[in-house]
Protein backbone atom coordinates (compact mmCIF):
# COMPACT_ATOMS: atom_id res chain seq x y z
CA UNK A 1 0.00 0.00 0.00
CA UNK A 2 2.99 2.41 0.99
CA UNK A 3 4.80 1.51 -2.61
CA UNK A 4 1.33 2.10 -4.57
CA UNK A 5 1.60 6.07 -2.62
CA UNK A 6 4.67 6.88 -3.44
CA UNK A 7 4.33 5.32 -7.03
CA UNK A 8 1.16 7.53 -7.28
CA UNK A 9 3.20 10.76 -5.88
CA UNK A 10 6.09 10.34 -8.56
CA UNK A 11 4.07 10.10 -11.33
CA UNK A 12 1.98 13.08 -10.04
CA UNK A 13 5.23 14.95 -9.91
CA UNK A 14 6.35 14.05 -13.03
CA UNK A 15 3.01 15.17 -14.70
CA UNK A 16 3.93 18.39 -12.83
CA UNK A 17 7.05 18.80 -13.66
CA UNK A 18 6.15 18.15 -17.61
CA UNK A 19 3.16 20.57 -17.42
CA UNK A 20 4.95 23.56 -15.93
CA UNK A 21 7.87 22.63 -18.87
CA UNK A 22 5.28 22.93 -21.36
CA UNK A 23 3.44 26.20 -20.20
CA UNK A 24 4.84 29.75 -21.31
CA UNK A 25 4.22 32.97 -20.40
CA UNK A 26 4.96 36.09 -22.70
CA UNK A 27 5.22 39.15 -22.42
CA UNK A 28 3.19 42.17 -24.02
CA UNK A 29 6.58 42.84 -26.44
CA UNK A 30 7.42 39.15 -26.89
CA UNK A 31 6.53 36.56 -29.61
CA UNK A 32 7.02 33.16 -30.07
CA UNK A 33 8.30 31.17 -32.92
CA UNK A 34 7.09 27.67 -32.86
CA UNK A 35 8.76 24.55 -34.21
CA UNK A 36 7.30 21.49 -34.39
CA UNK A 37 9.96 18.73 -34.96
CA UNK A 38 11.98 21.07 -36.31
CA UNK A 39 9.63 22.73 -38.70
CA UNK A 40 7.86 25.80 -38.42
CA UNK A 41 4.47 26.10 -36.94
CA UNK A 42 3.11 29.44 -36.27
CA UNK A 43 4.08 32.60 -33.95
CA UNK A 44 2.42 33.16 -30.76
CA UNK A 45 1.65 35.32 -27.98
CA UNK A 46 1.69 37.37 -26.23
CA UNK A 47 0.11 35.71 -22.85
CA UNK A 48 0.09 31.90 -22.12
CA UNK A 49 1.54 29.44 -24.75
CA UNK A 50 1.20 25.54 -24.31
CA UNK A 51 3.98 23.17 -25.54
CA UNK A 52 3.68 19.85 -26.42
CA UNK A 53 6.77 18.10 -24.42
CA UNK A 54 9.70 17.19 -26.88
CA UNK A 55 7.66 17.83 -29.94
CA UNK A 56 7.44 21.43 -29.81
CA UNK A 57 10.34 24.12 -29.28
CA UNK A 58 9.62 27.72 -29.06
CA UNK A 59 12.33 31.30 -29.72
CA UNK A 60 11.76 34.38 -28.11
CA UNK A 61 12.05 37.08 -29.90
CA UNK A 62 11.39 40.70 -28.57
CA UNK A 63 9.59 43.31 -30.21
CA UNK A 64 10.91 46.32 -28.57
CA UNK A 65 13.19 48.85 -30.22
CA UNK A 66 16.61 48.29 -30.07
CA UNK A 67 19.20 51.06 -29.77
CA UNK A 68 22.42 49.67 -31.00
CA UNK A 69 25.65 51.85 -31.05
CA UNK A 70 28.34 51.59 -34.14
CA UNK A 71 31.93 51.20 -33.30
CA UNK A 72 34.10 54.09 -34.67
CA UNK A 73 34.88 53.35 -38.05
CA UNK A 74 37.74 55.36 -40.16
CA UNK A 75 36.56 56.71 -43.27
CA UNK A 76 38.17 58.05 -46.10
CA UNK A 77 36.10 60.72 -47.41
CA UNK A 78 36.53 61.72 -51.13
CA UNK A 79 38.83 64.49 -50.68
CA UNK A 80 41.23 61.97 -49.31
CA UNK A 81 40.51 63.41 -45.36
CA UNK A 82 40.96 60.80 -42.92
CA UNK A 83 38.60 60.90 -40.27
CA UNK A 84 36.90 58.44 -37.35
CA UNK A 85 32.83 58.41 -37.75
CA UNK A 86 30.64 56.61 -34.59
CA UNK A 87 27.17 56.41 -34.97
CA UNK A 88 24.04 54.16 -33.27
CA UNK A 89 20.97 52.54 -35.04
CA UNK A 90 17.66 52.26 -33.80
CA UNK A 91 15.73 48.92 -35.01
CA UNK A 92 12.77 46.36 -34.41
CA UNK A 93 11.58 43.25 -35.36
CA UNK A 94 8.38 43.49 -37.22
CA UNK A 95 8.36 39.68 -38.50
CA UNK A 96 9.31 37.12 -36.01
CA UNK A 97 9.52 34.55 -38.39
CA UNK A 98 12.08 35.99 -40.67
CA UNK A 99 14.49 37.40 -37.78
CA UNK A 100 14.38 33.69 -36.48
CA UNK A 101 14.54 31.71 -39.97
CA UNK A 102 16.14 34.30 -42.06
CA UNK A 103 19.83 34.98 -40.40
CA UNK A 104 21.30 33.35 -37.91
CA UNK A 105 22.03 36.69 -35.10
CA UNK A 106 19.64 39.45 -36.47
CA UNK A 107 21.38 41.63 -33.86
CA UNK A 108 25.07 41.01 -34.91
CA UNK A 109 24.11 40.79 -38.69
CA UNK A 110 22.66 44.49 -38.72
CA UNK A 111 25.75 45.79 -36.44
CA UNK A 112 28.10 44.59 -39.07
CA UNK A 113 25.89 45.50 -42.16
CA UNK A 114 25.86 49.29 -40.56
CA UNK A 115 29.26 49.07 -40.04
CA UNK A 116 30.19 48.59 -43.71
CA UNK A 117 27.25 50.85 -45.00
CA UNK A 118 28.64 53.65 -42.56
CA UNK A 119 31.94 53.43 -44.21
CA UNK A 120 30.35 52.94 -48.21
CA UNK A 121 28.13 55.95 -48.06
CA UNK A 122 30.50 58.12 -46.22
CA UNK A 123 33.24 57.54 -48.01
CA UNK A 124 31.73 58.93 -51.45
CA UNK A 125 31.37 62.81 -49.37
CA UNK A 126 33.90 64.64 -48.85
CA UNK A 127 34.54 66.52 -45.67
CA UNK A 128 32.62 69.88 -45.62
CA UNK A 129 29.28 67.56 -46.50
CA UNK A 130 30.37 65.57 -43.42
CA UNK A 131 29.95 68.28 -41.44
CA UNK A 132 27.43 70.24 -42.82
CA UNK A 133 24.77 67.57 -44.30
CA UNK A 134 24.66 64.77 -41.46
CA UNK A 135 20.82 64.93 -41.80
CA UNK A 136 20.75 63.93 -45.64
CA UNK A 137 23.84 61.29 -44.69
CA UNK A 138 21.62 60.14 -41.68
CA UNK A 139 18.86 59.30 -44.22
CA UNK A 140 20.94 57.96 -46.99
CA UNK A 141 22.44 54.99 -44.66
CA UNK A 142 19.37 54.34 -42.93
CA UNK A 143 17.63 53.50 -46.45
CA UNK A 144 19.87 51.54 -47.22
CA UNK A 145 19.80 49.48 -43.93
CA UNK A 146 16.48 49.18 -43.97
CA UNK A 147 16.75 48.12 -47.77
CA UNK A 148 18.97 44.87 -46.61
CA UNK A 149 17.32 43.81 -43.21
CA UNK A 150 13.82 43.60 -44.40
CA UNK A 151 14.60 40.39 -45.56
CA UNK A 152 15.35 39.54 -42.15
CA UNK A 153 11.93 40.87 -40.99
CA UNK A 154 14.01 44.23 -39.02
CA UNK A 155 13.21 47.44 -39.47
CA UNK A 156 15.62 50.18 -39.10
CA UNK A 157 13.37 53.37 -38.04
CA UNK A 158 16.38 55.52 -37.47
CA UNK A 159 20.48 56.21 -38.07
CA UNK A 160 22.53 59.20 -36.36
CA UNK A 161 25.87 59.91 -37.23
CA UNK A 162 27.03 61.21 -33.77
CA UNK A 163 30.98 62.15 -33.96
CA UNK A 164 33.24 62.84 -36.70
CA UNK A 165 36.58 63.07 -35.72
CA UNK A 166 39.50 64.47 -37.17
CA UNK A 167 43.05 64.58 -36.04
CA UNK A 168 45.56 67.59 -34.92
CA UNK A 169 46.66 68.49 -38.08
CA UNK A 170 43.83 68.14 -40.23
CA UNK A 171 41.72 70.55 -37.46
CA UNK A 172 44.51 73.61 -37.60
CA UNK A 173 44.47 73.06 -41.62
CA UNK A 174 40.26 73.54 -41.24
CA UNK A 175 41.17 76.56 -38.67
CA UNK A 176 43.28 77.96 -41.38
CA UNK A 177 41.07 77.55 -43.77
CA UNK A 178 38.23 78.95 -41.85
CA UNK A 179 40.17 82.13 -40.83
CA UNK A 180 41.19 82.74 -44.47
CA UNK A 181 37.43 82.47 -45.57
CA UNK A 182 36.58 85.08 -42.94
CA UNK A 183 39.64 87.66 -44.27
CA UNK A 184 38.28 86.78 -48.23
CA UNK A 185 34.80 88.02 -46.85
CA UNK A 186 35.61 90.91 -44.82
CA UNK A 187 37.37 92.06 -47.96
CA UNK A 188 34.82 91.59 -50.05
CA UNK A 189 31.79 93.42 -47.74
CA UNK A 190 34.54 96.49 -47.57
CA UNK A 191 35.33 96.52 -51.18
CA UNK A 192 31.34 96.47 -51.83
CA UNK A 193 30.85 99.54 -49.41
CA UNK A 194 33.75 101.45 -50.71
CA UNK A 195 31.93 100.70 -54.50
CA UNK A 196 28.67 101.70 -53.04
CA UNK A 197 30.23 105.25 -51.23
CA UNK A 198 31.76 106.11 -54.76
CA UNK A 199 28.63 105.62 -56.37
CA UNK A 200 27.04 107.74 -53.75
CA UNK A 201 29.42 110.50 -53.73
CA UNK A 202 29.54 110.51 -57.69
CA UNK A 203 25.54 111.12 -57.53
CA UNK A 204 26.16 113.92 -55.47
CA UNK A 205 28.91 115.69 -57.27
CA UNK A 206 26.66 115.56 -60.27
CA UNK A 207 23.83 117.19 -58.30
CA UNK A 208 26.06 120.09 -56.92
CA UNK A 209 27.69 120.38 -60.58
CA UNK A 210 23.48 120.91 -61.69
CA UNK A 211 22.86 123.12 -58.54
CA UNK A 212 25.24 125.76 -58.04
CA UNK A 213 23.01 126.87 -55.14
CA UNK A 214 23.59 123.89 -53.67
CA UNK A 215 27.47 124.28 -53.37
CA UNK A 216 26.93 127.91 -51.72
CA UNK A 217 24.07 125.80 -49.01
CA UNK A 218 26.75 123.13 -48.06
CA UNK A 219 29.78 125.63 -47.80
CA UNK A 220 27.60 127.66 -45.13
CA UNK A 221 26.68 124.32 -43.62
CA UNK A 222 30.64 123.97 -43.04
CA UNK A 223 30.85 127.21 -41.96
CA UNK A 224 28.31 126.06 -39.31
CA UNK A 225 29.92 122.94 -38.05
CA UNK A 226 33.68 124.59 -37.83
CA UNK A 227 32.26 128.01 -35.97
CA UNK A 228 31.02 125.12 -33.08
CA UNK A 229 34.82 125.17 -32.22
CA UNK A 230 34.77 128.75 -30.26
CA UNK A 231 38.06 128.55 -28.97
CA UNK A 232 39.23 128.15 -32.57
CA UNK A 233 40.08 131.38 -34.98
CA UNK A 234 39.56 130.21 -38.31
CA UNK A 235 40.41 132.82 -41.47
CA UNK A 236 38.74 132.03 -44.68
CA UNK A 237 38.16 133.69 -48.01
CA UNK A 238 34.23 134.93 -48.71
CA UNK A 239 33.40 133.65 -51.85
CA UNK A 240 32.35 136.13 -54.18
CA UNK A 241 29.22 134.59 -55.65
CA UNK A 242 27.52 134.93 -52.33
CA UNK A 243 28.36 138.35 -52.94
CA UNK A 244 27.55 138.43 -56.45
CA UNK A 245 23.71 139.14 -56.33
CA UNK A 246 24.09 142.34 -53.97
CA UNK A 247 27.04 143.80 -56.29
CA UNK A 248 24.94 143.04 -59.51
CA UNK A 249 22.05 145.95 -57.39
CA UNK A 250 24.95 147.74 -56.44
CA UNK A 251 26.30 148.42 -59.76
CA UNK A 252 23.22 149.33 -61.01
CA UNK A 253 22.41 152.09 -59.02
CA UNK A 254 25.48 153.58 -59.65
CA UNK A 255 24.79 153.15 -63.49
CA UNK A 256 21.51 155.06 -63.46
CA UNK A 257 22.92 158.04 -61.13
CA UNK A 258 25.70 158.48 -63.60
CA UNK A 259 23.02 159.07 -66.61
CA UNK A 260 22.94 162.85 -67.47
CA UNK A 261 19.45 164.80 -66.74
CA UNK A 262 17.16 164.95 -68.87
CA UNK A 263 16.55 168.49 -70.95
Amino acid sequence: MSSGYVVIVVIVVIALIILLSSLKILREYERGVIFLFGHFQAVKGPGIIVLIPIMQQIVRIDLRTVVMPVPPQDVISRDNVPVKVDAMILFRVIDPEKAVIQVEDAREATSQLAQTTLRSVLGQHELDEMLSERDKLNHDVQVILDQHTDAWGIKVSNVEIKQVDLDDSMVRAIARQAEAERQRRAKIINAEGELQASEKLMQAAQTLMEQPQSIQLRYLQTLVEVAGDKTTTIAFPLPMDLLEPLLGRRRGSLAGNDKPPAT
